[in-house]
């Protein structure tokens, strides 16, 4: 890969909370570390539904000792955008934006970084890289004929926009339980589709009764143990619990399957993933890798089970990725 050549003391790839909070880490203790991300700033909260509240309180999604004020309480999504772009300034922490990693190696005694930008492709040489990418940027794909279809999304945006339309919503978790819930109270037409015969125990407390509710009143039509065969135009095809095939009339799908980290590049980095879990070789006390000076914070350090590590306990990653660093050297 051609393109210029940067050296940087370390280099973050993930502008999210706990890739800034690993940033604040480095640079209280004299590092001066570059945070790129593929996206925005906070690229994973971006893509949250418009005006949405976060579960838990502000104070368990604060970084660097800096407060989260917000105006209820628990923070919308626009108060955290806010909040982090705010600490990040007031931090002095370099973000590049929209800036991808593709590759790392080691080189000599260091390891050499190959991105992509928007002007082409660059070189940054760095001692320490450190992994902070969560798993939001990478939906589980069905699998299927027409899920990539302009009517087909893999993030809910806001339930607006369906009002009056025929949905079907695809999964049974958190993300889809909710977004089938504010679609029905916007005046959509909702059908959920999941391929388990009843929720999770994980669905939140205060959304489990409502959506049985839903479905009981007829409000919400559901289709438990029903498999996606194909998505068309006007229709969602499945293969319903009794194996038969049924055409879902819809004008708009919202595919809320999950998502998983980027495995890809775990591997073209040269990360050691266990064969079963994809859970990185890694010490959990340094968060180093396998790869001498590669180090992962944040969700993606337990493989495909992400549902233990969120902001309130990733946020402390980087105090452990930089613990070694003499303070002011």
């Amino acid at each position: 890969m051609e393109g210029s050549e940067r050296i940087e003391d370390a280099v973050i790839v993930g502008a999210g909370p706990i890739g800034l909070a690993c940033a604040i880490s480095a640079r209280r203790r004299g590092l001066d570390p570059l945070v790129v991300d593929a996206g925005a700033i906070c690229d994973a909260i971006v893509r949250y539904p418009i005006g949405m509240s976060f579960f838990t309180t502000p104070e368990r999604l604060e970084i660097g000792g800096h407060p989260l004020v917000c105006s209820g309480k628990k923070p919308t999504r626009e108060e955290a955008l806010m909040y982090y772009r705010g600490v990040a300034r007031a931090e002095g922490v370099r973000v590049r934006p929209y800036t991808l990693l593709f590759e790392a190696t080691r080189v000599g005694d260091g390891l050499e970084c190959r991105m992509e930008t928007r002007l082409g492709p660059e070189r940054i040489r760095c001692s320490r890289l450190v992994l902070a990418t969560g798993y939001y940027d990478h939906p589980n794909m069905m699998g299927v004929a027409g899920e990539e279809l302009p009517h087909v999304h893999h993030y809910f945006d806001e339930a607006h926009r369906s009002s009056g339309q025929r949905v079907v919503v695809i999964g049974g978790k958190n993300s889809a339980v909710e977004a089938a819930l504010e679609l029905f109270r916007a005046g959509a037409r909702v059908t959920l589709v999941y391929r388990r015969s009843e929720f999770p125990p994980s669905v939140k407390y205060w959304m489990a009764p409502d959506i049985r509710n839903r479905i009981a009143a007829g409000e919400i039509e559901a289709r438990f143990g029903a498999e996606v065969m194909g998505i068309e135009q006007t229709c969602v095809i499945i293969r319903s619990a009794d194996g038969n095939r049924e055409e879902l009339l819809c004008d708009r799908v919202y595919a809320l399957t999950g998502y998983r980290p980027d495995f890809d590049l775990f591997r073209r980095v040269g990360i050691e993933l266990d064969p079963e879990t994809c859970a990185p070789a890694m010490n959990p006390e340094t968060h180093e890798t396998n790869v001498p000076g590669v180090y992962m914070a944040g969700s993606i350090t337990t493989g495909w089970d992400t549902s233990d590590v969120f902001i309130e306990n990733g946020r402390f990653d980087g105090e452990k990725i930089f613990a070694d660093v003499v303070r002011g050297s």
